[in-house]
């Protein structure tokens, strides 16, 4: 049986489950597998080196894949940033037509860029508010993302419990759940909350074709409900990491009195990041992970996970839920 929902009917796809955009993960290696099992893929743009590359990597996508598929692209605070507009451009050229975005307030012109163009805008939020604004600049889809996600997690600390019932309450258009979603209980779960699909994150680091090394996976098995640090919170950026020896110092450096970005830049470099993902050297820098680690217990394929999804959601509804019924 499918579930059918405005996001699968919007987004074109068998099953309301949506990858999310991660990145160093969302390659075409990654999203053809999510759409191949029946979810809808992202291919994460700023993982790509350059415009072209990001162009490249659709393509190879295609290559290996009918079914719909998007791309992420992240707006971030930095100092040198990338042609965020260039990368918006490469995503119309190649006939994209659903793009995740994400980040600070200046992602609405990318979004002014690309909808002329006919390409539905699913964007996250952290927030009720932010949402709902989101919603009036014409966004398409809300991924709404509560305090358990992996990543940032906003400065609010609302538990996806009360945030999607909160939005689903204001918001009009399609949501997904994000944050501490992995299996079946998740998507009945979200679903009767609100939402009309669900974004994992984490758990799809932890399938076979995640292309990231066997070490990182087996950490995300290995780590339960409480293997996850939040960091950043001196600076208002509150993002949540994975629990290593790595994260446990940033921990400890960033709880001195004035503690300073610096004091840590060498252990959250995003180049540190990118090589322990690649090598599986645990030590070298710190990774992104949610609390949903502690409902992780094997590392399946995007197939099998997301079919164990859709049948456990099934007998959730047909069996457990009915059999409460007098």
């Amino acid at each position: 049986m499918a579930f059918k929902t405005r996001i699968t009917e919007m987004l074109g796809i068998e099953h309301p489950i949506v990858q999310g955009g991660m990145q160093s993960v969302g390659t075409a290696q990654m999203a053809s597998a999510v759409s191949n099992a029946g979810g809808l893929g992202i291919i994460t743009a700023l993982t790509q080196p350059s415009p072209q590359a990001l162009r490249d990597e659709i393509e190879k996508c295609r290559s290996m894949t009918d079914k719909p598929f998007g791309v992420n692209l992240t707006v971030f605070p930095t100092i040198n940033s990338p042609d965020y507009n260039a990368y918006a451009d490469a995503v119309v050229e190649s006939g994209i037509k659903i793009l995740e975005t994400a980040g600070t307030p200046a992602v609405r012109e990318i979004w002014a860029r690309v909808k002329p163009h006919g390409v539905v805008i699913l964007h996250k939020c952290t927030a009720v508010r932010h949402a709902l604004s989101a919603e009036k600049a014409g966004c398409d889809i809300i991924s709404i993302d509560g305090f358990e996600c992996a990543g940032h997690p906003g400065e609010d600390d609302i538990p996806g419990l009360i945030l999607i019932p909160a939005a689903a309450d204001k918001v009009k258009i399609p949501m997904l759940a994000s944050g501490g979603f992995g299996d079946g209980r998740g998507l009945v779960a979200a679903l009767s909350l609100g939402a009309e699909g669900i974004n994992m994150g984490t758990r799809f680091c932890a399938t076979k074709e995640a292309p990231i090394h066997d070490n990182v996976k087996q950490a995300y098995v290995e780590n339960d409900e409480r293997g996850s640090f939040l960091i950043f919170r001196n600076f208002k950026n509150t993002a949540r990491v994975g629990r290593s020896a790595v994260s446990e110092e940033v921990v400890r450096r960033l709880a001195q009195p004035d503690a300073q970005f610096s004091d840590v830049q060498e252990l959250v470099a995003g180049t540190a990041g990118r090589e322990l993902l690649q090598t599986g050297d645990l030590s070298k820098g710190v990774f992104w992970a949610g609390m949903i680690q502690g409902l992780i217990h094997d590392i399946p394929t995007c197939q099998e996970l997301i079919d164990r999804i859709i049948s456990e959601a099934e007998a959730i509804l047909d069996q457990r839920l009915a059999g409460f019924r007098t």
